[in-house]
């Protein structure tokens, strides 16, 4: 009997069951992405994904100064279009993606605390990047994946993840070094992270962030509107915010400076959606390389719409690959049913007002988290992929990246200026390539590199 390919397999699927799948219901066991629980299941595991991804896409925009009301409903609409982009075949959550923060304050002078007062350069320059990913999974759907995996190898990818992570630290740092009670809040709210990482039973394990903001929350509460010893929570917006009405959308102005240093982080939702598509792919038993060129073609066109808005970058989650990876349901429908939630909840003034009304330490001491596992994930990439530090290329490449980065080395050409951020990703890419280049290769290595 003869096999069928997983292309061919996918051309019999869409032939015979049309552009969308039918979701044959099924209770038990592996719950692959065209099928699905019952719609009671189904509700309550959506709900369980909004819950996952709420607390990163929650708090990226609260450290950029954007409107979280309006992140979470763009996250939601981001969703929905890279549902329909993908014929509902690719499990994934759009939610706020960490990459734009770096760039974002370097672009707008951000102080870390309440509005943002230059959001709009900032979403013109988002706009840019959508527009740049865009192009790029145009020429994946015409040209195929292998250029991408060449250009971008785990040992460059690693380095710029790293080198985003390691830029924003002092932005981190800065949060909760107003006075002793802030720095002791932020390091309380790490270790609430870290012990809810480490200890928490079951699906709550997966949920630090949001944990640790509640955790670090209640504590400002006790210590400070309870007891005195910092500044009180003020609930007067809180309270005054109805529970329903339009959120504050915030259209682009487009600066060539902004959107010259914001624009190639579209290079790392690239890298983030390519590592998403060969996750799910080997969860399910299944290659969705063939879908690559539309997830990214979504993540893009989502991205657009946000920032047209207000709403921040998107990306695919690894939250909700958690989650599925967890429970073994990889239905599509639970993503369609945790973009609807979150969408509801953009249109809830009261929603965002209580996401505002969170401490500065705490987000402080999220963020000393969050940064840090930005850098670390470099680690990971490097380990799963078996990088070779042996290897001049490689250890030179790297070294360079994560210096330019953390060391927010700013290059200047007339008008244009590019930050650490922009040096790292296209030095790394660059100096990679030079450093593989025939003529490299034929040389015996570098003196000292051994």
């Amino acid at each position: 009997m003869s096999t069928a390919t997983g292309s061919e397999e996918r051309a019999q699927d869409r032939s015979s069951k049309g552009y969308f799948p039918r979701w044959k219901l099924k209770t038990s066991g592996v719950i692959m992405p065209e099928e699905r629980l019952s719609w009671g299941q189904t509700i309550v595991s959506g709900l369980q994904h909004c819950v996952a991804m709420s607390g990163s896409t929650i708090i990226a925009p609260l450290l950029m100064g954007f409107d979280p009301n309006v992140a979470v409903l763009f996250s939601g609409v981001g969703t929905l279009i890279f549902f329909v982009i993908v014929a509902g075949r690719v499990p994934s959550y759009l939610g706020s993606s960490f990459a734009f923060i770096a760039v974002v304050i370097a672009a707008t002078g951000y102080a870390g605390h309440g509005p943002n007062p230059n959001l709009s350069v900032a979403l013109g320059g988002i706009v840019g990047a959508g527009v740049l990913y865009g192009v790029i999974a145009l020429i994946v759907m015409w040209s195929g994946v292998g250029w991408v995996e060449r250009l971008l190898p785990p040992a460059v990818t690693g380095a710029v993840v790293a080198a985003i992570g390691l830029n924003l630290a002092p932005v981190a740092v800065k949060a909760v070094s107003a006075g002793a009670f802030d720095t002791w809040i932020g390091l309380a709210t790490v270790l609430i992270i870290g012990m809810v990482a480490v200890a928490a039973p079951g699906l709550w394990r997966r949920l630090p962030i949001i944990l640790g903001a509640i955790g670090g929350y209640l504590l400002v509460l006790l210590f400070a509107n309870g007891l005195g010893f910092g500044t009180p929570i003020d609930f007067t917006q809180l309270s005054a915010a109805p529970w329903l009405g339009l959120p504050n959308f915030t259209a682009p102005s487009f600066h060539v400076d902004a959107i010259v240093l914001i624009a190639p982080v579209a290079i790392i939702l690239v890298a983030e959606n390519l590592g998403h598509i060969k996750a799910v792919g080997a969860m399910t038993g299944r290659s969705l390389d063939g879908y690559l060129g539309r997830a990214l073609l979504a993540d893009s066109l989502a991205t657009i719409v946000a920032a047209c808005g207000g709403g921040t970058g998107v990306t695919t989650y690894a939250e909700n690959i958690g989650v599925m990876a967890a429970t073994k349901v990889y239905s599509t429908l639970l993503f369609a049913v945790a973009a609807i939630v979150s969408i509801l909840l953009g249109f809830s003034p009261k929603f965002g007002a209580l996401i505002l009304s969170i401490p500065g330490p705490v987000i402080g001491g999220l963020s000393i988290v969050l940064f840090g596992l930005i850098a670390a994930m470099a680690g990971r990439i490097w380990v799963e992929n078996k990088v070779d530090f042996a290897n001049p290329a490689n250890l030179i490449t790297v070294a360079v990246a994560l210096t330019a980065g953390a060391g927010d080395l700013t290059l200047k050409f007339g008008a244009f200026t590019i930050g650490g951020i922009g040096t790292a990703t296209f030095g790394a890419i660059i100096l990679y390539q030079i450093l593989t280049s025939p003529l490299a290769s034929r040389a015996e290595g570098i003196p000292g590199m051994r």
